[in-house]
């Protein structure tokens, strides 16, 4: 099992920055990847940022790429999301993901059921 705790969404005005933080226990061992996951009501959850832990490469979605930054911090078991040149179209709760080996996925639309998930944080981007 894997537990992910989310940290460090708030409300923000566009064109400002927010870091989210998720921080890992548990076995991961068998973890591929971990991401970062959106959601808004009445739509899919999205994967928008994502790193594997075997090369350290890194995924974005073309909706944030150049604004958002992945990274993690291997002896604190961290995942982090700098999140800059924030816009309202970013307003969503931000959900961490642990993929595992045998089924889960750390980018795409849908929240696959393989996946580990955090309890989600809210950011949101006023105009």
């Amino acid at each position: 099992q894997v537990q992910l705790v989310e940290s460090g969404g708030g409300s923000v005005q566009a064109g400002g920055s927010l870091r989210l933080s998720c921080a890992a226990s548990g076995s991961m061992s068998y973890i591929f990847c971990m991401g970062w996951f959106r959601q808004v009501p009445g739509k899919e959850r999205e994967g928008v940022a994502a790193i594997y832990t075997s090369d350290g490469d890194t995924y974005y979605h073309d909706s944030v790429k150049g604004r958002f930054t992945i990274s993690q911090d291997n002896a604190k078991n961290t995942l982090y999301l700098q999140m800059n040149s924030l816009k309202p179209v970013d307003t969503a709760m931000y959900y961490c993901a642990a993929a595992p080996t045998f089924g889960g996925s750390c980018r795409g639309r849908g929240a696959p059921d393989k996946n580990y998930w955090g309890q989600g944080t809210q950011v949101t981007v006023s105009s």
